[in-house]
């Protein structure tokens, strides 16, 4: 997928343009205060425009180096800032490393991802940097998203990312923008649930995976296929069926 990150927070016509250009989704600043923040109500017009949003935090590009207590503070301040605009729990959170960051640094970077992740839970945790940065800390194991850019990666790329910056500081809509290719399950997210669900398609598989011998079933899995059948029955826009467990 087509995508840009910029500072510039969009209006409604940039992100219209955009999305009319092909780009599906707009990485933008999860932070809580500053010019370049991303509001609530540019998440919506982001979303009405039929992009995806993709949050990224960064307040210092060096804030890594703070190691585990900055990890901590900004995890728990980006944990704050996502529920403030309504970022739904499940997607991913980045969190910049935006220097040419060095082996002998890396330890402290990845004490910084690690603690993020552990004070931000319910939101996936990426990292965003260099091809050393993104190898070092998936050998680390401290995250699951990961979103390299080409500077300072040397001509490297990195296997199993989930976004690539390819190219920065063009101008395209009138916004200063990077550019970016996502290869999926980036952890994107909209305020715009929009669904193309069928009632009779939706009954069909309601009918043939979660009734299959639900009879037979533990009273854990009928609770939890209720829910998932009701959840299908909600997309499709049909009304959920009570179930009461014996």
């Amino acid at each position: 997928m087509k995508g840009l990150d910029c500072a510039t927070p969009l209006q409604q016509a940039s992100a219209e343009a955009f999305a009319r250009d092909g780009y599906q989704f707009a990485c933008r600043y999860l932070v809580p205060t500053g010019w370049k923040r991303l509001t609530r109500e540019e998440a919506e017009l982001i979303s009405e425009a039929g992009l995806q949003v993709i949050s990224v935090f960064e307040m210092t590009a060096d804030r890594a180096l703070g190691g585990r207590a900055a990890g901590l503070a900004d995890g728990a301040t980006a944990l704050r800032t996502a529920h403030a605009i309504g970022q739904p729990e499940g997607s991913a959170v980045y969190y910049a490393v935006d220097f040419d960051a060095t082996t002998h640094q890396m330890p402290v970077v990845i004490d910084y991802i690690r603690a993020a992740s552990e004070a931000s839970p319910g939101y996936l945790t990426g990292v965003y940097g260099s091809y050393r940065v993104i190898e070092a800390v998936r050998e680390a194991g401290v995250c699951t998203r990961y979103w390299q850019t080409y500077a300072w990666s040397r001509g490297h790329k990195a296997e199993g990312i989930h976004l690539y910056q390819y190219r920065n500081d063009i101008v395209v809509n009138g916004v200063r923008i990077d550019l970016n290719d996502s290869y999926g399950d980036e952890g994107g997210w909209s305020t715009v649930m929009r669904y193309n669900l069928k009632a009779e398609d939706v009954n069909e598989m309601i009918e043939r995976f979660l009734s299959h011998e639900f009879d037979q079933a533990s009273r854990e899995d009928k609770i939890r296929r209720n829910y998932l059948a009701n959840e299908l029955r909600k997309a499709s826009g049909q009304p959920e069926q009570l179930y009461i467990p014996e």
